[in-house]
């Protein structure tokens, strides 16, 4: 039987990003575009309509910011959607400030097509997403971390289990779960629900903020299991 299509929300107050954005999802046979928002404000009632998978998230917006429309999809209770952050703001403090709100990924307007749909499906898996000047922009943050924000993270990963940290420092390599899974000699499930479990423990809401806790534990030391 055939996976339902990816139901993707866009939320951007130019009305030519959207457009731009519904044409090149179009051509994917698996990507619905269900809908469109034009502020943060109005994000919490499309969501509730329309029960997107993922959503494509503005940062600059008239009323309400995409910082602010994520953080408060992360404290939904119950299923949220994934959220991509797709701007042309891609500064340190934008890109931290937007994964620690709860963004799954975050990827800069100027990204080719096919990747920009290749993320939408990642993200619906549960996988991170980063563009690769995010990404080095993150491993800039992280090399120039403090010693306060580096310890912080450390005792934030103690209250884990020694295979739990082991998967932790996975994903923060950016590993995917089969990966994870052949290195650790364990199964894709149970791989799963370390992270799962990991997440629970730390009051994060997705992988990609353990990727960031991971990362700041790691700035001076290597972790043990």
């Amino acid at each position: 039987m055939d996976e339902p299509p990816i139901r993707v929300l866009l939320v951007d107050d130019d009305p030519l990003v959207c457009a731009g954005l519904r044409m090149m999802l179009r051509g994917a046979p698996d990507v619905d575009v269900v809908g469109e928002a034009a502020d943060g404000a109005d994000v919490p009632g499309a969501v509730e309509r329309l029960a997107p998978d993922v959503v494509l998230m503005d940062i600059r917006m008239p009323y309400v910011d995409g910082i602010a429309a994520t953080r408060a999809l992360a404290a939904r209770t119950g299923r949220a959607p994934r959220v991509i952050v797709l701007t042309t703001f891609d500064t340190e403090a934008t890109v931290i400030e937007a994964l620690r709100a709860g963004a799954s990924g975050f990827l800069v307007k100027h990204t080719p097509p096919e990747q920009i749909v290749e993320a939408v499906r990642r993200a619906a898996a549960g996988e991170p997403v980063l563009s690769p000047g995010v990404a080095r922009t993150l491993i800039a943050h992280v090399t120039g971390g403090a010693d306060r924000r580096t310890m912080k993270a450390r005792d934030h990963l103690a209250r884990l289990t020694g295979r739990e940290r082991e998967v932790a420092l996975a994903v923060a390599e950016g590993a995917g779960n089969a990966e994870i899974a052949a290195r650790l000699h364990l199964s894709v499930g149970a791989v799963k629900a370390h992270i799962s479990s990991a997440l629970t423990k730390l009051g994060l809401t997705n992988r990609t903020q353990l990727a960031v806790l991971a990362h700041d534990a790691r700035d001076t030391h290597d972790l043990g299991p």
